[in-house]
């Protein structure tokens, strides 16, 4: 059984959807092929005595137009939820025995305990430092050189510990953190570059990358649902196969997918133009095996950090204990067992049972623990997240909670480190020499939920281009 597509997507995470849904508002065909027996890779959201809670990505920021337009695509089937005014930018860093409000502005910055006097006079001379001339510069190297050692332990590391599970002496900033260098190299600094870009009109496109943090009403897993169903009205999502082989057949310009449906045992061969990978880096040698061996060893040697999420429910919280904040990061430096707690009830609604309850997310792991914390027992994790919650926030021992649920992701984040520069141009290559194919996914182009909605879109929109161009040519 041969089935004829113009793209078939591998991957049914949050990028091959958004793809997905770009193709049906080009009429263009599609499937998507995914291993596991549900779409949305790691976003899960799940209910438990009265609780919503994300086993993945707990927040998105919108930071790019493609956020915002793919709610809009979705009106009627799921909502956009924005974090709660004066939540989402409320932030706390852990420095000897209590979190602290990271700075929100000048006089803030000038007060607060995290940093230096040192450094505090530092950023006085930051917009006239020299830009960098290190394409390969790390995040912690850049930011100790514009703004001093103290902001790199109390800001950038915690920052890179929420957002990455990673080291900010590894990561490239040029890879990781791609506006922060343009507004070094091209701008002469942070300062500098942020008002120049104030200053710069915006077209009423780019308004709507507004910078809130984002949910979807009642969780992510209503976002892939409303995704899942739209898709399947209009193309096919395959759930559950297994791809035995994937070929492309040089004198016609077409790839051959062969697949077996699990659940039935059926075996049948879907053709394209085009191949989207969407999947993990390392799925990919083992997949598409006719690929070159420096870039196979590439995607196998792309490091993927461990996060281990422990959900906490209580049913009836304190209200003398403070929660009214986005969530508390902890710097390395500090050494304690975490990375960092977020406050989900805090920041959107309906999560809890009861109007005094309260959620917390605690994310453990990295590229520092998480390989020892993987070998653990969920008990043994737990012991270890409730100890730290209990400590930091001063919660006393004889309330428990009502909801503990461990989320282990043993390969989670992509790390943009040195090895980049290793693998970009193979890719680049590997496109170039096989026409149709894009490997794309978090191997590239960012890692947060709208980098993902944004690669995903915009891979979408050029191939709906593309193909419904040329079938109203062939008409």
């Amino acid at each position: 059984m041969t089935s004829q597509y113009d793209v078939i997507i591998i991957g049914a995470g949050i990028t091959g959807l958004s793809a997905g849904n770009s193709l049906v508002n080009a009429g263009v065909s599609f499937a998507i092929l995914e291993k596991e027996e549900r779409v949305g890779g790691q976003i899960e959201t799940l209910s438990q005595n009265g609780f919503t809670f994300e086993t993945g990505p707990n927040t998105g920021a919108i930071a790019t137009p493609e956020v915002a337009e793919l709610f809009e695509d979705l009106i009627g089937e799921v909502d956009l939820e924005v974090a709660h005014t004066g939540v989402a930018n409320n932030r706390w860093i852990w420095k000897k025995d209590r979190f602290h409000p990271l700075p929100s502005g000048p006089v803030s910055g000038l007060l607060t305990p995290l940093f230096s006097f040192k450094d505090k006079l530092r950023i006085l001379g930051e917009p006239f430092r020299a830009a960098g001339n290190n394409p390969d510069e790390t995040l912690a190297s850049l930011a100790e050189r514009r703004l001093g050692k103290s902001f790199v332990q109390y800001a950038v590391e915690p920052f890179v510990g929420g957002v990455y599970a990673g080291d900010a002496k590894t990561l490239i900033v040029r890879h990781a953190f791609p506006k922060l260098y343009r507004l070094d190299a091209e701008h002469g600094g942070f300062i500098r570059g942020s008002i120049k870009k104030m200053r710069t009109p915006k077209s009423e496109r780019e308004k709507k990358a507004t910078r809130e943090v984002f949910s979807a009403l009642g969780g992510f897993q209503n976002l892939i649902s409303a995704l899942e169903s739209k898709l399947n009205r209009n193309g096919e999502i395959q759930t559950g196969v297994d791809i035995l082989n994937i070929a492309f057949d040089n004198t016609q310009k077409i790839w051959s997918v062969e697949i077996r449906e699990r659940a039935s045992g059926m075996e049948k061969t879907l053709r394209s133009k085009s191949i989207l990978s969407t999947v993990p880096a390392y799925t990919l040698p083992s997949l598409m095996p006719w690929l070159s061996d420096p870039l196979k060893n590439a995607l196998q040697n792309l490091v993927y950090a461990p996060v281990i999420e422990v959900s906490v429910g209580f049913d009836h919280f304190p209200g003398h204990i403070n929660t009214k904040a986005f969530g508390g990061l902890i710097p390395p430096v500090e050494n304690r067992k975490i990375l960092g707690i977020l406050f989900p009830s805090s920041t959107f609604t309906g999560r809890t049972p009861h109007p005094d309850s309260a959620l917390f997310t605690i994310f453990m792991g990295g590229v520092r623990f998480g390989e020892q914390l993987l070998s653990q027992s969920n008990e043994e994790i737990t012991e270890t997240a409730l100890g730290e919650l209990y400590c930091m926030l001063g919660i006393p021992s004889s309330l428990k909670p009502s909801l503990l649920y461990v989320s282990k992701h043993p390969k989670a984040i992509p790390q943009y480190t040195l090895h980049m520069n290793n693998l970009l141009p193979l890719v680049k290559e590997a496109e170039e020499n096989f026409p149709g194919l894009l490997l794309a996914g978090g191997l590239r182009d960012g890692i947060g939920l709208a980098n993902r909605i944004t690669q995903g879109r915009s891979i979408g929109n050029r191939l709906g281009a593309q193909y419904s161009k040329t079938k109203q040519t062939h008409e």
